[in-house]
């Protein structure tokens, strides 16, 4: 009858343990393809002290305890022996139709995760402290800001997710609420008074190099469009008969230069916006101004757009932030009163907070603007100040 095998403590060691003549210790098993696995440890028991000079880790048997949970429950061990980057990679291939904006959102972080030492990282190691260390260490140390974080941090959490569903590990790392963990250092896109908004817009109008513009620009406040849904736009979208815009598609070109037509940003952003007088008016000037091109460009079927490029183009949202850009540049260095940040989605927050409080009712509101959820209307867009509540409460007990 063989003797029982015992570690230097004299202590009687399972079947798979073994103690080497180092002291650390080893537990040999079989993975689901028959293939030996080991795991290592410098103590058997979790009441084992680390020898001294010697990384500190779960004992041996917390191990085994750990892997035959794994088990199981037909957790694959090592979580498959991905890293995040594969993960991430995995993730993404099975994201198939989404939006060139989205896949080009994917590939950003992809990029990172390459050069990030957190995307060689095996998926089962991650801890929920480990994913909200980085994150806090993405905004303190390396400078990334909220809205980058964000959009890191809304990939991996499906990824994980995906892998949970996988059998892969037992918790998702990343199952937290962000702002709990870094701050939200975002801007907050704010909404012109009337009198900034009248002020830009006589601006404008009046300089000779923008005026050209005003057109667009009077056109983007008053019907809180989106930027890419106003590019987008076509003479045949300019209903005059009936006195509306229809919105069914928007432009879009990538960052190697290729142009294309997609759905609106929601289900809900295919509409059809009422066109006041004016706005009818500044649509007539700038088809009237319109030059015809020798061959109309044609996007996916569509032609007849209203801005053109030098290159006889599209004239895409990257054209127009410039252009707005360009104006607050040269108002500011003309007044002393400075105007804050205007860009074309600004026009459209400006436009969304004075129908809000004119008194649009808020459905309607949501319609025209092309939300989804009534929320984003009534929380992220509608900037009311106390004088706003000042006059609607006067407005109530006049009646």
């Amino acid at each position: 009858m063989s003797s029982k095998r015992k570690d230097n403590k004299g202590r009687v060691l399972h079947n798979g343990e073994y103690q080497q003549a180092n002291g650390r210790y080893r537990f040999k098993y079989y993975d689901g393809t028959g293939k030996e696995r080991y795991l290592y440890s410098w103590r058997l028991d979790k009441n084992d002290r680390t020898p001294e000079n010697k990384k500190p880790g779960p004992s041996l048997r917390e191990l085994e305890k750990e892997l035959q949970f794994s088990q199981f429950n037909h957790i694959a061990p090592g979580g498959g022996n991905l890293t995040v980057l594969e993960l991430v990679k995995r993730y993404t291939a099975t994201k198939i139709g989404v939006r060139t904006s989205t896949r080009t959102g994917y590939q950003t972080v992809i990029n990172f995760l390459e050069q990030d030492p957190f995307g060689a990282r095996r998926i089962d190691t991650v801890k929920i402290s480990d994913a909200k260390l980085w994150l806090i260490t993405l905004q303190q140390r390396q400078g990334k800001g909220y809205s980058t974080i964000h959009t890191i941090r809304g990939v991996l959490r499906p990824a994980f997710r995906m892998a949970l569903e996988d059998d892969l590990i037992r918790r998702n790392p990343f199952d937290f609420e962000l702002a709990t963990v870094v701050v939200n250092d975002s801007v907050t896109r704010e909404a012109l008074t009337r009198e900034q908004e009248r002020k830009y817009l006589e601006f404008v109008k009046q300089d000779k190099h923008f005026s050209r513009y005003y057109e667009a620009i009077f056109i983007l406040f008053h019907t809180g469009l989106r930027i890419s849904e106003f590019v987008g736009l076509t003479i045949k979208n300019i209903d005059f008969k009936h006195h509306k815009i229809i919105v069914d598609h928007q432009l879009i070109r990538t960052s190697n230069m290729q142009y294309m037509i997609e759905e609106p940003k929601t289900e809900s952003g295919v509409r059809e916006i009422p066109m006041s007088e004016e706005v009818e008016a500044a649509f007539r000037t700038i088809i009237a101004k319109r030059v015809k091109p020798k061959v109309e460009p044609m996007i996916d079927g569509y032609s007849g757009f209203l801005y053109l490029d030098k290159n006889n183009m599209p004239m895409v949202a990257l054209h127009w932030e410039k252009y707005f850009q360009h104006i607050l540049d040269k108002y500011n260095s003309i007044y002393k009163i400075q105007m804050p940040k205007v860009t074309p989605h600004v026009c459209r927050h400006t436009f969304c907070s004075n129908m809000a409080k004119s008194g649009m009712n808020p459905k309607s509101l949501q319609y025209i603007m092309g939300h989804s959820d009534i929320s984003v209307t009534l929380n992220t867009y509608t900037h009311v100040k106390f004088e706003d509540a000042e006059a609607e409460m006067k407005r109530v007990c006049a009646l």
